[in-house]
């Protein structure tokens, strides 16, 4: 993908909405397929499909994020020139504080998107917050409408800041993770319905 200002990025990827798309987990299993054989399944601790595409029936931004978890020996240099760059953008530094090692988008083209598009975000192995994240907006359906609806919101006044939408977005998701007794059982939490936010 060519250099581009910021103006350019954000206005050829904006903010984009769509309804659950059945064919989601089918993307995330082909890419999960061709990582392993790209970088070696002997570098690989874990492959997870997280984000809101790994929530059937929720309203998306139609990119499959992909947490890769590697081993902390893994060589990051190695891993980077085992994905040809004309398919994957390599981001080393992110504009808002991350636990990736390194990111990956794929999917973005000169033109805008493409079909698939998916975020890799490679870390060391970890108790990560994200698939406890998935997994409660699985088993409640009402916090996944209010996700839902807050994304719709957010979109609305986000649509060309990408990182404004993800930073507003946090604040529910921290809501969840200190308000949902099922996503972190040793912990001592109070009800989804104490979050007040999105009301």
């Amino acid at each position: 993908m060519r250099e581009m200002t910021d103006e350019e990025r954000t206005k050829l990827f904006p903010i984009v909405l769509s309804e659950y798309n059945p064919a989601w987990p089918e993307w995330y299993a082909e890419e999960k397929t061709r990582l392993i054989r790209l970088i070696g399944g002997e570098n690989i601790v874990r492959i997870t499909h997280i984000g809101s595409t790994a929530v059937p029936g929720l309203t998306a931004k139609p990119t499959v994020d992909i947490l890769l978890e590697t081993a902390e020996s893994t060589d990051v240099e190695k891993l980077i020139a085992a994905l040809p760059d004309h398919e994957y953008v390599c981001l080393r530094q992110q504009t808002i504080p991350t636990h990736d090692r390194v990111l990956f988008y794929k999917g973005y083209t000169d033109t805008g998107f493409a079909e698939k598009v998916f975020h890799i975000h490679v870390r060391n192995p970890g108790d990560w917050d994200e698939p406890h994240f998935r997994d409660y907006l699985i088993a409640h359906p009402e916090a996944a409408d209010a996700y839902a609806a807050l994304k719709r919101r957010l979109k609305e006044q986000f649509e060309f800041d990408r990182d404004g939408y993800t930073n507003a977005k946090g604040a529910f998701i921290k809501a969840v993770e200190n308000g949902g007794p099922e996503i972190r059982p040793a912990r001592r939490l109070c009800h989804i319905a104490s979050i007040r936010l999105v009301r």
